[in-house]
């Protein structure tokens, strides 16, 4: 396989395309989706076995499967941030909080999360450079996100930090759950990302996109106006003025893609801690 391609994997989340996808670079993936796409996954694969699952964060759409991929191939190495990798190993605490949010929907949604065992584990505090690839911490939307560049192709691996866009639109949104969004760090690491000069972002929702520069203008543009929507309006008001956003910006059936990969209500529920946090501490 070349090593510059990239594979765009879609698992089909909830037997949706367009949502969720992995991204292969040469015997590298780039997250792996929720354990509920891992047979898509699997097959998709067409025969190609990873050596490295490069992990941006833990949340259980993009890391979910990592446990079912290490059970298949037992070599596999997991590169995930330091302050993520315990919870891949012993996944309990993030289950026990990911149940919080979803309640009677986890299985449907994700699907079964296995542990990684600690040997297939390899913790990144970012700055590494490793398997041809660079390392950035990126915290902001998780405080254990990483990026990666990759140096051949010169394309940014950015998980959630650039946002979620339809893969036929312009239009981008920051997705903000809780518990973890910090709106400062996080430009920071948009900036961060912006310093590589990437060819390319790829995106876990939804695939990779060479317009760079428009796209962190456009991420930025969302999380500051998602951020200061959340502080002026109670959480229908902030989902109804988001929603009329992405309709007026967003023709037809691509528009509840954005609401599928960042549903709404999550996100005013991330940015309220945020602003709670931010405000208490004044």
């Amino acid at each position: 396989m070349n090593d510059t391609a990239i594979r765009t994997i879609d698992v089909r989340h909830l037997g949706r395309e367009g949502v969720i996808c992995s991204l292969l670079v040469g015997d590298v993936l780039i997250d792996c989706g929720p354990g509920s796409g891992v047979e898509t996954l699997l097959e998709s694969l067409a025969g190609v076995r990873p050596r490295v699952l490069a992990l941006t964060h833990i949340h259980l759409d993009h890391a979910g499967a990592a446990g079912a991929l290490v059970e298949r191939f037992p070599e596999l190495e997991v590169w995930v941030h330091e302050r993520g990798a315990p919870h891949m190993i012993d996944p309990s605490k993030l289950l026990a909080s990911a149940e919080r949010l979803y309640g009677a929907d986890m299985e449907r949604l994700w699907g079964e999360f296995l542990p990684v065992p600690e040997a297939n584990v390899r913790a990144l505090a970012g700055g590494e450079r490793i398997g041809g690839f660079e390392v950035a911490y990126t915290p902001g939307h998780a405080s254990h996100h990483v990026c990666y560049r990759h140096q051949a192709s010169g394309t940014a691996f950015t998980g959630d930090v650039t946002g979620v866009r339809a893969t036929a639109e312009d239009y981008v949104l920051a997705p903000t759950p809780p518990p973890d969004i910090d709106v400062e760090r996080w430009l920071e690491s948009i900036a961060r990302v912006r310093a590589w000069r990437p060819s390319a972002l790829g995106l876990t929702h939804f695939g990779v996109f060479a317009d760079v520069e428009a796209h962190l203008e456009a991420i930025e543009r969302s999380l500051r106006r998602s951020a200061e929507r959340a502080r002026e309006l109670g959480a229908e008001e902030f989902a109804a003025a988001t929603r009329a956003e992405i309709e007026a910006a967003v023709p037809g059936r691509d528009a509840s893609f954005y609401t599928v990969a960042a549903p709404l209500e999550h996100d005013y529920m991330g940015l309220a801690r945020y602003w709670s946090r931010r405000e208490g501490a004044a």
